[in-house]
């Protein structure tokens, strides 16, 4: 699993189009934000934890393609299929990839982004930890939608229609945590609830997936 993962990592390295393409696209839309509803800090500060959740998980999909879509067309899915490493552990390993060069960028830069939307400094740690804790659910959701639709072609608009009603979850209770924490409340019950979400989707998804990749591989 680790050379696997490590294999990842290089190719989105050399292909350019991973986290660079994420965190352009993450700022990109906190930065239109304030052109639609104005630059106020009244107006911003309190949609800034649903802005910055949204962004982080529209960034997050815009790469999901490009965990199974690439190895299938080259053949190497079907050699990795074959390979003494369990599918569960192929798909884990997919996804670990993904949220390291994906969900991990996302939530380390977010603090810079949230300064352009006036986010209370108050909730700065707390956004980092909501998105540290919440973007591995949604790696894993989205390897079980690449799955899912790895046979089909044009099939990025159906894996998005797969994928977003699954990340809802996860996004309402992120951006619960950074809204109570910018309101001086207490944001450990929505961070639990992330974390559980995650915690969940880590040991079950993994399972799922094989199981999809197993009947798109016949």
């Amino acid at each position: 699993m680790i050379r696997l993962i490590q294999r990842d990592l290089k190719l989105a390295v050399r292909a350019g189009g991973g986290f660079g393409l994420a965190l352009a696209f993450f700022l990109i839309v906190v930065m239109l934000v304030p052109f639609g509803v104005g630059p106020q800090s009244d107006r911003l500060a309190p949609i800034a934890p649903g802005v910055l959740w949204i962004g982080a998980l529209l960034a997050c999909l815009l790469s999901l393609d490009r965990i199974l879509h690439l190895d299938h067309e080259d053949g190497s899915l079907d050699l990795m299929a074959t390979s003494p490493l369990p599918l569960e552990g192929l798909v884990l390993a997919k996804a670990c990839a993904h949220w390291l060069t994906t969900g991990l960028p996302l939530s380390l830069v977010a603090p810079l982004f949230a300064v352009f939307l006036n986010l209370p400094l108050s909730a700065y740690a707390v956004l980092v930890l909501s998105l540290l804790v919440g973007t591995p659910a949604l790696s894993v959701i989205g390897t079980f939608g690449a799955a899912l639709t790895v046979g089909l072609r044009r099939g990025g608009l159906l894996m998005s229609l797969i994928v977003l009603p699954l990340y809802v979850p996860s996004l309402i209770f992120g951006a619960d945590a950074v809204r109570r924490a910018a309101e001086d409340q207490s944001p450990a019950t929505p961070l639990l609830l992330v974390a559980g979400i995650s915690l969940a989707s880590v040991a079950l998804l993994p399972f799922a997936t094989a199981m999809v990749l197993r009947a798109n591989l016949r």
